[in-house]
């Protein structure tokens, strides 16, 4: 089995700043990439940063300049760090894990449980 856990939410003010953390655990081979998705009430999870394996990063345009996402590959965690946090940043955050396994080798997708990030006044 596989676990996706999440961490670092809450609530914050406007221009604020928040960490989110994810750690991947369990059996499997590797992990190849690693991100957070967000979604808000009623609407579909959108990507909001991801790592590959490789090191190449991509962002949502929305973010880009204020969000980074960095990886421990030895630790299998991914950080994002939320800067100049906006009201339209409210939304519940989901790490996802790219986990490749062996025997027979194949690539799974592992979601974590999700953490609320509310940014408000």
């Amino acid at each position: 089995q596989v676990q996706v856990v999440e961490s670092g939410g809450g609530l914050v003010q406007p221009g604020d700043s928040l960490t989110l953390s994810c750690a991947a655990s369990g059996r499997f081979y590797r992990v190849r990439a690693m991100g957070w998705y967000r979604q808000y009430p009623g609407k579909q999870r959108e990507l909001v940063a991801v790592s590959s394996s490789s090191g190449n990063k991509n962002y949502a345009d929305s973010v880009k300049g204020r969000f980074t996402i960095s990886r421990d590959y030895a630790k299998n965690e991914v950080t994002l760090q939320m800067n100049s946090l906006k009201p339209e940043d409210t939304a519940i955050y989901y790490c996802k894990a790219d986990v490749e396994v062996t025997n027979p080798p194949r690539l799974y997708d592992y979601w974590g449980q999700g953490t609320q990030v509310t940014v408000s006044s």
